[in-house]
């Protein structure tokens, strides 16, 4: 049997409740469970911790780069470990890297790659976000236009064949480039489908969900907008139970005001979830870098193209959690959740991700009272 370790001295927070007095136990790798002071085990190795709160792990299921490095200009295995290692600082203990809209060589250098961080077992490789090209030209964002198109038979056969040889595999397209049926036959591939960089109509958005998408990437951007007339993709999103909805909480991207109202109005089981869009920059001082031969630059907490289009985010997890606690109201426990149980739960990994009960990963991060990070774990291991 190998060694239990203890860990006690700061709150437990389990991704749902809150434990005081109470001690995490894990081995080899999962956790073994929560117990009260008075029943540790004997043997075991003690961690006391001073104060805080102990959480689980965040997840993210969009990452574009970190650590100087963005998966598009290097879309190998290399690329996807510093990327990796980038987040961990700032508790993400797994991720998607994520490719934007890019050319069909690329992508399939990507997916080989993502195939090989799979086998390797980098840590915090999730699977990989196809963010595009299957997208609207009207909603493209930082996406290069002359890059997006409709999904054929031949993208439709690579996606699926991908998912085969990788743990997840999501993918962000728009019901103008890809058909209901379409979605259907990811869906039943075991791909998550999440609708973005979309201008349909409230009906045409439901029925992609009908047919079997199961997200909405970034909300209120890059989508139709809720009108009083024409609720767009944004009011789908919130209207649809089975939908959820990723969110980036920069400050930025989306008013304050506009998330409390979403959270207020989202319709379960579908939840809202944080993600960074994080680009190179995390984890580094790199003012500037290029994607698809444009020239995107930092600029006061945010990122832009020359004509000031929001390009990707200069976000961390735990400054989305920091965010959604001191500008938007929301409970601290309800933020984490934001940012583990919710998106872990969106990917279908909640049985093993998102938690600390047990039988899960031992990811754990431990927060201070002001929030900052103090030690993060990764199945166990201090990072």
């Amino acid at each position: 049997m190998s060694q239990i370790d203890a860990y006690s001295g700061a709150t437990i927070f389990d991704g749902e409740q809150r434990h005081e007095n109470a001690v995490l136990l894990v081995q080899a790798g999962s956790v073994l469970g929560i117990v009260s002071e008075e029943n540790i085990p004997p043997d075991c190795t003690q961690h006391i911790l001073a104060g805080g709160l102990l959480a689980p792990g965040f997840v993210d299921l969009q990452v574009n780069g970190g650590g100087g490095v963005l998966l598009n200009d290097r879309p190998d295995l290399d690329a996807i470990k510093t990327i990796c290692a980038a987040h961990a600082p700032f508790g993400t203990t797994s991720l998607l890297p994520t490719l934007i809209t890019d050319t069909p060589a690329i992508r399939d250098t990507a997916i080989e790659a993502g195939i090989a961080a799979g086998k390797a077992a980098v840590p915090g490789f999730l699977g990989l976000h196809l963010e595009g090209p299957h997208l609207s030209v009207a909603r493209k964002g930082a996406h290069d236009p002359n890059l997006i198109r409709p999904m054929t038979e031949d993208d439709l056969a690579t996606i699926k064949l991908a998912r085969q040889s990788l743990p997840f595999l999501m993918t962000t397209i728009a019901p103008e480039s890809v058909t209901n049926a379409q979605i259907a036959t990811l869906k039943a591939a075991g791909i998550l489908v999440s609708l973005g960089h979309s201008d349909v109509s409230f009906e045409t958005a439901t029925a992609a969900a009908i047919a079997g998408a199961g997200a909405v990437t970034h909300l209120f951007n890059a989508m139709s907008p809720l009108g009083h007339r024409e609720p767009g993709l944004v009011g789908a999103a919130l209207r649809t139970e089975s939908l959820f909805v990723g969110l980036i909480a920069d400050g930025f991207h989306v008013h304050p005001a506009a998330i409390a109202t979403a959270l207020a109005a989202k319709r379960g089981p579908g939840r809202m979830f944080l993600v960074t869009d994080a680009m190179s920059t995390i984890g580094t001082d790199q003012q500037s870098f290029t994607l698809n031969g444009r020239t995107i630059r930092r600029d006061g907490g945010k990122l832009v193209l020359e004509d000031g289009t929001l390009a990707g985010a200069d976000l961390d997890m735990i400054s989305a959690i920091r965010f959604m606690v001191t500008s938007v109201g929301v409970t601290l426990d309800e933020a984490l959740r934001m940012a583990s149980l919710y998106p872990a739960m969106c990917l279908g990994a909640h049985t093993t991700l998102g938690h600390l009960k047990a039988g899960a990963a031992a990811d754990m991060v431990h927060l201070d009272q002001t929030l900052e990070i103090k030690s993060v774990w990764r199945g166990g291991q201090k990072l």
